[in-house]
């Protein structure tokens, strides 16, 4: 199945208009029955280079990239990097770059003088949660995606909190953002794995279910939900990147 959401077919759609809400709701339905691979077809189909995956190299990173890589290997890869991240996140990073062949990933680090300015003594993780992924985070992504159009995520609606209502497609800013993999379960996403052969994050045969920054990952308690090693105790879910329209770039 080919679903048409060429920028064109959107405005026709949507009454001439170039509204980044209704382009996205008008996407959301027609691919609302579309496959991982589909939706990523159609994302590219429409955005080309304006677009960008962005990626964790987490424990469930693995088959996004997988789909991403089917459709087209160079397309960006955007990966966060707040050096604060695992040895084990980075080698299961350069493996996963060989085995799917992508040819275009390119790290995303924080501003060195925000670093300088914020957090000189490297321990705003430790009084701070929310500050720290600002600057490790979000605001590199916010400049990062400058040069783009469109981006895609790995979230998933079984994973809970913010995500249980994911949309495939959802208006960020003036961008669109596609979630292939909105619609798949656990058991789905562990199916993919095996079909495709890919290699699991070293960390999760140690018990870690969703991988971050050192400071904020923990092993979960057993029959605990897959994201409930991140951020332990604290009432925080998420890192800042899928709450609301990313913020301008700061001029750090």
């Amino acid at each position: 199945m080919r679903v048409d959401i060429s920028q064109s077919s959107l405005r026709r759609n949507t009454v001439v208009t170039t509204n980044a809400q209704d382009n996205a709701a008008v996407a959301a339905v027609r691919l609302a029955k579309a496959s991982p691979q589909e939706i990523v077809e159609a994302a590219v189909g429409m955005f080309g280079r304006r677009l960008a995956v962005v990626s964790s190299f987490g424990t469930e990173s693995a088959v996004l990239l997988k789909f991403v890589a089917d459709v087209d290997r160079s397309l960006p890869v955007l990966f966060l990097d707040t050096l604060w991240l695992f040895k084990e996140t980075l080698s299961y990073r350069d493996a996963l770059i060989a085995r799917l062949g992508l040819t275009d990933v390119r790290a995303v680090t924080p501003s060195p003088s925000a670093l300088a300015l914020r957090d000189p003594k490297r321990e705003l993780c430790f009084r701070d949660r929310d500050a720290c992924c600002g600057i490790r985070k979000v605001e590199p992504l916010a400049g990062e995606l400058e040069e783009f159009d469109g981006w895609m995520s790995g979230r998933k609606r079984y994973q809970g909190g913010h995500r249980a209502a994911l949309a495939v497609v959802e208006a960020d800013g003036p961008r669109l953002k596609f979630n292939p993999l909105a619609k798949l379960t656990r058991a789905e996403l562990n199916v993919a794995f095996a079909a495709a052969r890919l290699p699991r994050h070293p960390l999760e045969a140690l018990g870690f279910s969703s991988v971050g920054c050192v400071p904020c990952t923990h092993r979960p308690r057993p029959g605990a939900a897959p994201r409930d090693g991140r951020w332990g105790g604290l009432a925080k879910s998420e890192c800042g990147i899928h709450i609301g329209p990313l913020p301008a770039p700061a001029n750090s």
